[in-house]
């Protein structure tokens, strides 16, 4: 069994993926393509923004935003402290201070009652300027944008989604990626929609930003002249290949990926609602199911939980197993154990099962009885 499934997927689009690699080989057009300009304007559609700037990596996504809005030396970027590296990585890398907010224990997702508090403080200390809030749609929900919008409002930041892992969830049918002045997401394999390698994409209605962003993700080149060199930028733009093997997945994630992941957490829910704490969904939100994540009751219970589904031939992962505030690289910062309780809790306590649009009914009843069995022992 696969945690993700790449291969069945693979099975079931292999004529269109195959025919896609093939077109581009011959045409040699291996550097934004025309697949590229397809894959963008059908991807903003989708969305429902004006742009969608495709880059190489998620990282890469974020950083370019960074980079256009100027963010730096002396500026507070505000993200949550249970997520990926990622997050917080390209916030230090542009010589900005992460400020770490913690977590709605039920959503995973940045609490805008901590997200505040956090502002306030940065702001009293004065020692930072409040510049950008990353939240982040975490295993495929969306973040509380509802709250976190106005919050935005009153202290005058903008926003950049990080929609890495949340690609197709929505908020009362506005999908992710649509949210605050701009929005990341990653084509990393195993995200909702992924290619065979690393890619990236930037969503926003910024004209301005939507030129700034091509600009930067090409060395800073002229929009006018490739050789006149205006900014400086990166060398991070989407490969063709790529584009002609997201296009496929695309329409598949539109037309039953997208529903497929939901009716298999559907199955878990009902399989493992008197066993675990399974996932929460506000009303009005649609999660994409970037990975399907239950809380035990202890560290303990929960490691003993994955050794056992290992036992048995079922693979499960803990994302994450640290809060940022515990990464090495973030500790100079000055946070400090009991800063962050919900995110505390969280790490000893998630675990992730198999999750994937062709997961079998015959898959879900196998690993849910194996749950059952270890919690009979």
């Amino acid at each position: 069994m696969q945690f993700r499934d790449l291969g069945a997927q693979y099975k079931a689009l292999k004529n269109e993926i195959d025919e896609g690699i093939k077109n581009v080989i011959e045409s040699s057009k291996f550097i934004i393509g025309p697949e590229v300009e397809i894959l963008e304007k059908e991807l903003a559609n989708y969305v429902g923004t004006k742009h969608c700037v495709s880059c190489a990596s998620g990282t890469d996504a974020l950083a370019l935003v960074l980079a256009a809005w100027g963010v730096g030396k002396g500026d507070a970027v505000f993200a949550p402290d249970f997520t990926f590296f990622a997050t917080v990585n390209v916030a230090m890398s542009a010589g900005a201070a992460p400020v770490l907010v913690d977590i709605d224990d039920r959503t995973f997702n940045m609490s805008p009652k901590a997200l505040e508090a956090a502002i306030e403080k940065t702001i009293a200390e004065g020692k930072l300027t409040p510049k950008v809030i990353i939240p982040v749609d975490l295993f495929g929900q969306s973040a509380d944008y509802n709250a976190i919008c106005k919050i935005a409002d009153k202290y005058s930041l903008r926003i950049l989604e990080d929609g890495a892992q949340g690609f197709g969830g929505s908020i009362n049918g506005k999908r992710n990626c649509s949210f605050g002045n701009a929005a990341a997401t990653s084509f990393f394999p195993a995200k909702p929609l992924g290619c065979y390698g690393d890619g990236g994409a930037i969503f926003t209605d910024d004209g301005e930003l939507d030129v700034k962003l091509r600009s930067l993700r090409a060395q800073g080149r002229s929009p006018e002249d490739k050789y006149d060199n205006q900014d400086i930028g990166i060398n991070s733009r989407l490969d063709t290949l790529q584009a002609a093997i997201l296009l496929p997945k695309f329409h598949a994630f539109e037309n039953y990926e997208l529903d497929a992941v939901n009716n298999t957490a559907k199955l878990y829910d009902e399989r493992l609602k008197d066993l675990v704490v399974t996932p929460y969904i506000p009303e009005g939100f649609v999660s994409s199911w970037a990975q399907y994540t239950v809380l035990l009751e202890s560290e303990e219970q929960r490691n003993g939980l994955q050794s056992y589904l290992k036992q048995n031939g079922i693979p499960s992962m803990i994302y994450y197993p640290r809060g940022m505030h515990q990464q090495t690289a973030v500790k100079k910062y000055g946070f400090d154990k009991g800063d962050f309780p919900n995110t505390e809790k969280v790490v000893k306590t998630c675990l992730s099962l198999p999750m994937h649009p062709y997961l079998t009914i015959e898959q879900v009843d196998e690993i849910t009885d194996k749950i059952r069995e270890y919690f009979k022992k």
